[in-house]
C-alpha cells in the first residue's frame, strides 16, 4: 500500500515539549534535525510545528520570545521565574534556557525541522496557537506577553475570573487582531512552510460572551486576510501554501463560538479543517459525516483530532491517557465515518505522551488507515464533548443513574463491522454495589448478552468495577451500536465500552 493512498496522520508538536525534554545539555544542529527522523517512514503525512503560546520559542522580532527578561546567569528565583512555585522553576527554566541557547548558537529549530521534514518526505506546517491562556491565573507567569499583561482591557470577560478563558484576548478588538496578524506575517516571511494552521482550539474562546455572531464575521474576515497574505507568499515561494484551522467538533458549537468554518471552506479560504475537543478527553464520537456533507464540493481535507486523555465524564477524578487499543478504536471509527486524516495532539515522543509509550512507533504506523487497523484488538470507550458555546445545552452521557425497572441506553460508534472474534460490552458501576448474573439485563441492538462477570481492563480504566457482557457477533453493526440496560436495583454507570478482539490478525505487506 502506497503511503499517499491512505488517509494518514497529522501530528502536532507543541511549543514547549522539545525544550523541556531536551533541557540540561547543549543541542547540536544534527540532534535537532534527528527529532524529525522518528516520524519518517510512518503514516505521518504532516508535522504541525507549534512555535508559540503568548510568547514564541524562537527569536521573534514582533512578539516576546520565551526568554524575554531571562538572565542566563541568574538564580532560579530571578524575576521572570519568581511567581512560580519553587518546585516548578527548574523545569520552566529548562524550556527557556534551551530555547535561548539554541538562539545563541544560531540554530533556528523551526527552519531546521522544516528542511528536515522535506528531506524525509513529510509535509512541514506551522501551527499557531491563536489565544493561549495557560496559567493566566498568575499575571506574572513567565508565559505571558507584556502586551497581554499591559492591556487587561483587551480581555474577553472584564467582570469575572472564573476560568482561564475569561482572560483570553477578545478578537472583537482591532488591536488584538493586529497583534496576532503581526506574528502571522513574521512566520510567513521567516519560514518556508507547506501550510499554516490557525489553532483556534487553544483555547477556543475568542469573543465576549454574547458577541459570537458578530465574532463569526470577524473571524471569517481575519481568515480571508491570512489567505491573501499566503497567496502573496505562494508567488514568492513558488509553491502552494495551505491554510488550515482547528475548530470544535460539532458544527453548532463551532458556529456558536464564532467559527463559521463552513463559510471559510465555501469561500476557498481554508483547505484543511481539524475537528477536535479541547483537552479534557479524546472525543470518540464526532459527527464526521455531517461535516463531510457540509464541506462537500469544497475540496477541504477533514481531519479528526484526538487528544491524549481518555475520560468518561467531565467530573471524573481520573486523568489517564489513551493507549494503543483505545486510539485504534477511535481512529477506526472516525476513519470509517469519512475522516481524511487522524490528527494527534499531545501525542509527543516523551512526557506529554501516551502512557504506553513503548507502543508509540506502532501507533504511528497503524492508526492512519483502516487497512493497517484491520484484525487488531481495539477498544471503543464512551466519552464526552468538552467544548460548548456559552449557554449552549450540554449533552453528556455519563454518569447515568438507572432506577429499578428503568432502561438506559448508551450509543457507541465502533466503525467497521467487527471481524469474527470476541465482542464484549463492558459497563463500569460506581458505588461498590455487588453485581451478579441476575442483577442486569443487557442487550446490544436488541440482542441479549450473557453476563461474563468482572472484566480486567488494561489502562485506561475506571477505579470502580467493570462488568462484561458477551455480544453475539451477528448483533454488531457497522457504525453505531446500542447498549440497552435495565437493572433490579438502582445503579450508577460511570463507564461504557465495546472491546473488539478479532481471532485472526491480518498481516498486510508494505512496499
Amino acid at each position: 500500500m502506497r503511503p499517499e493512498t491512505i488517509p494518514g496522520i497529522s501530528l502536532n508538536e507543541d511549543n514547549s515539549h522539545y525544550f523541556y525534554t531536551r533541557a540540561g545539555r547543549r543541542l547540536s544542529a544534527e540532534e535537532v534535525d534527528s527529532w524529525v527522523d522518528q516520524y519518517a517512514g510512518t503514516q505521518v503525512k504532516e508535522l504541525m510545528l507549534c512555535p508559540n503560546c503568548m510568547r514564541t520559542s524562537y527569536a521573534s522580532q514582533v512578539w516576546d520570545p520565551i526568554w524575554r527578561g531571562y538572565d542566563p546567569a541568574g538564580p532560579d528565583d530571578q524575576p521572570l521565574l519568581a511567581s512560580l512555585p519553587p518546585e516548578e522553576r527548574v523545569a520552566a527554566r529548562g524550556w527557556i534556557h534551551t530555547a535561548w541557547q539554541l538562539h545563541q548558537d544560531g540554530i533556528d529549530i523551526y527552519a531546521r525541522w522544516i528542511r528536515r521534514c522535506r528531506q524525509r518526505g513529510i509535509s512541514p506546517w506551522i501551527s499557531m496557537r491563536m489565544n493561549d491562556v495557560h496559567y493566566v491565573n498568575d499575571e506574572r507567569c513567565f508565559l505571558h506577553s507584556e502586551f497581554w499583561r499591559e492591556n487587561p482591557q483587551l480581555r474577553r470577560v472584564p467582570y469575572r475570573f472564573a476560568e482561564w478563558t475569561d482572560r483570553a484576548f477578545d478578537y472583537g478588538r482591532a488591536e488584538v487582531r493586529e497583534h496576532h496578524l503581526k506574528l502571522i506575517r513574521e512566520l510567513a516571511a521567516r519560514y518556508d512552510f507547506d501550510g499554516l494552521e490557525l489553532d483556534w482550539m487553544r483555547f477556543g474562546f475568542h469573543f465576549r460572551p454574547g458577541y459570537e455572531a458578530e465574532g463569526a464575521e470577524i473571524l471569517t474576515a481575519f481568515t480571508a486576510e491570512v489567505r491573501r497574505l499566503l497567496d502573496d507568499w505562494e508567488k514568492r515561494r513558488g509553491h502552494k501554501i495551505h491554510l488550515g484551522a482547528r475548530i470544535p467538533s460539532r458544527p453548532a458549537t463551532a458556529l456558536g463560538l464564532g467559527m463559521d468554518a463552513v463559510t471559510w471552506a465555501r469561500r476557498g479560504l481554508v483547505d484543511m479543517l481539524v475537528i477536535t475537543p479541547f483537552w479534557a478527553s479524546a472525543e470518540t464520537d464526532m459527527p464526521v459525516e455531517i461535516w463531510r456533507q457540509l464541506l462537500e464540493g469544497t475540496g477541504v481535507t477533514l481531519a479528526a483530532g484526538l487528544e491524549v486523555l481518555l475520560r468518561p465524564y467531565p467530573d471524573s477524578p481520573l486523568f489517564q491517557t489513551n493507549s494503543l487499543e483505545t486510539v485504534r478504536g477511535a481512529a477506526a471509527s472516525l476513519l470509517d465515518r469519512g475522516a481524511q486524516r487522524i490528527y494527534l495532539f499531545n501525542y509527543m515522543d516523551s512526557q506529554t505522551a501516551m502512557e504506553d509509550l513503548e507502543n508509540y512507533p506502532t501507533l504511528l504506523r497503524e492508526i492512519g488507515s483502516l487497512e493497517t487497523l484491520a484484525g487488531k484488538p481495539r477498544r471503543h470507550v464512551l466519552t464526552f464533548a468538552d467544548t460548548w458555546a456559552p449557554g449552549e445545552p450540554r449533552a453528556i452521557p455519563l454518569p447515568a443513574t438507572c432506577r429499578p425497572g428503568e432502561w438506559r441506553a448508551f450509543r457507541l460508534h465502533t466503525g467497521p463491522k467487527p471481524e469474527p472474534g470476541e465482542v464484549i460490552a463492558a459497563l463500569g458501576i460506581e458505588g461498590g454495589v455487588a453485581i451478579g448474573p441476575e442483577t442486569l439485563e443487557v442487550r446490544v441492538n436488541g440482542e441479549l448478552c450473557a453476563f461474563l462477570g468482572l472484566v480486567d481492563l488494561s489502562k485506561p480504566r475506571p477505579d470502580f468495577p467493570v462488568y462484561g457482557f458477551s455480544v453475539p457477533l451477528a448483533a454488531m453493526r457497522r457504525g453505531y451500536n446500542l447498549i440497552e440496560v435495565t437493572a433490579r436495583q438502582e445503579l450508577r454507570f460511570g463507564w461504557a465500552e465495546f472491546l473488539i478482539r478479532p481471532w485472526h490478525s491480518h498481516h498486510h505487506h508494505h512496499h
